[in-house]
């Protein structure tokens, strides 16, 4: 295959599973996201690899460009961000708990807590959504189409019908941009 017809190829994919997203359902979380803020509760988000990426992506664009210069401001904590948090952890309690550790310190009911997983099966994301929907607090799992567990132990699946994981992160990348964007350019 020539890397013009693979590029080409991927991107057509890609393409193809934007109109495929739940388009009502991120806009929900938009709102979610905005009842947050304005009631004052914390926004949590983790992931793991370029989830953890994305996550991160995500708590730049929300803490500076949503909140810089607007009258209401975001509080976002990324648990991706810590990693001598999150190695304390994984060496003396186990890799599960690198997430749901800290969000004990943290987590008030009406908060917020995002869990990305391309599997839908990450444990250490698991166990934060699952701490957080017995706190209290509102969950959404961006994750594949199939979702694995992650799909029905969040509140809120965003859910990308690929298994590719490439074009999942692709995916959750847009659609946190779209979450983020909704305020930044508000």
């Amino acid at each position: 295959m020539s890397d013009l017809k693979f590029t080409e190829d991927y991107l057509r994919q890609l393409g193809e599973l934007l109109p495929n997203l739940d388009f009502a359902r991120i806009a929900e979380a938009i709102g979610w996201m905005r009842d947050a803020r304005d009631s004052g509760n914390t926004i949590y988000i983790c992931g793991n690899g370029g989830s953890a990426s994305i996550a991160s992506q995500m708590v730049v664009d929300i803490v500076k460009g949503g909140s810089l210069r607007k009258p209401t401001r975001f509080k976002m904590i990324g648990l991706t961000d810590s990693i001598s948090t999150i190695t304390a952890y994984a060496n003396d309690e186990g890799y599960e708990t690198v997430f749901v550790e800290p969000l004990k310190n943290f987590a008030q009911p009406n908060d917020l807590v995002f869990g990305i997983s391309g599997s839908g099966n990450s444990e250490n994301v698991l166990r934060a959504i699952a701490y957080a929907n017995e706190t209290g607090c509102k969950t959404i799992g961006l994750t594949t189409g199939d979702g694995g567990k992650l799909k029905d132990l969040c509140q809120l699946p965003l859910l990308v019908p690929s298994s590719h994981m490439g074009r999942l992160e692709d995916c959750f990348f847009i659609m946190t941009h779209v979450l983020c964007y909704a305020f930044m350019e508000a």
